[in-house]
């Protein structure tokens, strides 16, 4: 029997070889929407990611017979563990070929190292924080995926379950048909009565650059709304400026929707861009030769939305503000040709997450697990 050899990652190149090994595993897969290799370099590096101010990470790769089988993280978020009491390492950016034993050796060298730092429990597929790519895809393998979400084939999560994970969350994407011609009355209705009784207002942009002052407020805003879900850490100020130099110039204000109140204080907003999905499947992974002229174009011309973020100030939870934003976003589909909308992922149990786009007709997209074990 060949044995599963298992390397550290310990220079650029073998960085290099981290990131590209899921371009051939899937290779000519038409529902995988490969990352960006700069933006995943960006987030691995030590030097480059302020979450490692308190996280602790490193790489592996697998071998079978001198092929390349495999590869994982680990990850341990000591702000996470301290505020969730927990002593958990985390894993990610794990993708294998169909053998049991190279996912058992990964996850096994995950675990090893989690026990060396204290650890008591392993769970993921996570990321450094809640704006990485996370999840393992449980449903709708036969969906093409989204640039903020990842895509594996169906034999992991039977992987998973068989080395002995339990799940422990889930989360839901749902795709919303927008072949209409007027945003849903109901929602109409609500936006108009919740900003005369609460002196709210939707807040108008015409570029990116005038959006970019609000990222402060943005994230600061998602800090609070977000403080009690699944796993979530607050983003210290290091983080929150290098999102807001990673995304907030690529924004398009047309489908960005911000509630304010009488001060100009944030109290929600909804963050889509339009999909990359195919683009970026386009570029595979790389900026150049083309693959910004193929992502260039989708950011302008597309009949299909991601709607990425959203969240309200929690002293409107259940006020309906919702309905501003998507009244305005959903308009603004109508008017540009977007028929189609893809929710970002909301934890299954997040019921009023959910029921904003009840208004619509819907089908789930997809679903997504979080996989833990003791140890």
């Amino acid at each position: 029997m060949s044995q599963i050899e298992i390397k550290e990652v310990q220079s650029k190149k073998d960085l290099k070889k981290f990131i590209s090994f899921p371009d051939k595993l899937y290779k000519n897969n038409p529902y995988r929407v490969p990352p960006l290799h700069t933006f995943e370099v960006s987030t691995l590096d030590k030097d480059k990611n302020p979450a490692f101010e308190y996280c602790d990470a490193k790489y592996w790769l697998a071998y079978k017979d001198g092929k390349m089988v495999g590869r994982i993280a680990g990850i341990i978020n000591h702000k996470s563990n301290e505020t969730w009491n927990e002593k958990n390492v985390r894993f990610g950016w794990i993708d294998f070929v169909e053998d049991q034993s190279v996912a058992d050796a990964l996850l096994n060298k995950v675990i090893e190292w989690g026990k060396q730092q204290g650890m008591t429990g392993i769970h993921g597929p996570l990321g450094f924080t809640d704006m990485d790519l996370e999840g393992m895809l449980v449903e709708g393998f036969e969906e093409l995926s989204t640039q903020a979400e990842i895509y594996n084939y169906p034999y992991y999560p039977k992987t998973m379950e068989a080395l002995g994970f339990h799940k422990d969350t889930d989360w839901l994407q749902m795709e919303l048909d927008l072949h209409i011609k007027d945003v849903p009355e109901k929602i109409k209705r609500i936006s108009k009565l919740v900003q005369q009784k609460y002196g709210l207002k939707y807040k108008k942009f015409k570029s990116a650059k005038e959006i970019k002052p609000y990222a402060q407020q943005l994230f600061e805003l998602i800090n609070l709304s977000y403080k009690n879900l699944y796993g979530f850490v607050p983003m210290t100020q290091k983080q929150i400026e290098y999102y807001t130099k990673m995304y907030f110039d690529m924004v398009n204000p047309k489908y960005v929707g911000m509630v304010v109140d009488e001060n100009d204080k944030l109290i929600g907003f909804g963050l889509g861009f339009l999909s990359l999905s195919k683009a970026m499947q386009k570029a595979k992974g790389n900026m150049l030769p083309f693959g910004w002229f193929h992502l260039l174009k989708a950011m302008y011309y597309n009949d299909t939305i991601d709607l990425l973020l959203h969240a309200v100030h929690p002293d409107y939870h259940s006020k309906g503000v919702p309905a501003i934003f998507y009244e305005n976003m959903t308009q603004a589909c109508i008017d540009n040709g977007v028929t189609k909308a893809i929710t970002s992922h909301i934890l299954e149990d997040n019921k009023p997450s959910l029921q904003m786009f009840k208004n619509f007709e819907h089908r789930q997209h997809m679903r997504r697990r979080i996989y833990a074990k003791e140890f």
